[in-house]
């Protein structure tokens, strides 16, 4: 049975809470699920347990899916983008130089099925940061290239 999407867990986090009762210990998961032909996802989910908390980010993660314009395997223009304290630089590659990207930006660009391009992250090392940067920027990217097409 072949999978309609790919997941790739990014970050799990061991939160707790101190109670009345003692510590309320749970788990935050970030996830990111592609089809490799131009969707991507990026969900958050939380729960007491990592397997519950898997799940609930997948879910959120399919939920919120956006289509990437994929040009001759790499995006069609360069962006940069501020969100928070994350900085990404995303800038078109040539066809046979594979995916120049660090940990968090690379995830998010191997799920959606872009096989060129190069990044850079400025900023901060917070790994779900850079996801939500890199998944914006893709998502201005689609908007200025369908603008762009009309």
């Amino acid at each position: 049975m072949e999978r309609e999407f790919e997941e790739k867990i990014v970050q799990i986090n061991r939160v707790s809470k101190k109670t009345k009762g003692g510590n309320k210990i749970g788990f935050s998961v970030v996830v990111v699920v592609g089809d490799r032909k131009g969707k991507v996802g990026v969900g958050l989910g939380k729960a007491v347990d990592v397997s519950s908390s898997i799940r609930k980010g997948v879910e959120v993660a399919k939920k919120h899916m956006l289509s990437v314009p994929i040009v001759q395997g790499t995006i069609p223009l360069s962006i940069l983008i501020k969100r928070g304290a994350a900085k990404v630089l995303l800038k078109p590659a040539p066809p046979g130089s594979g995916v120049i990207a660090g940990g968090a930006v690379r995830s998010v660009v191997e799920a959606a099925g872009i096989h060129n391009i190069s990044s850079k992250v400025l900023g901060t090392k917070n790994q779900a940061s850079n996801v939500y940067a890199t998944l914006e920027a893709l998502m201005r990217i689609s908007e200025l290239y369908k603008r762009e097409k009309k």
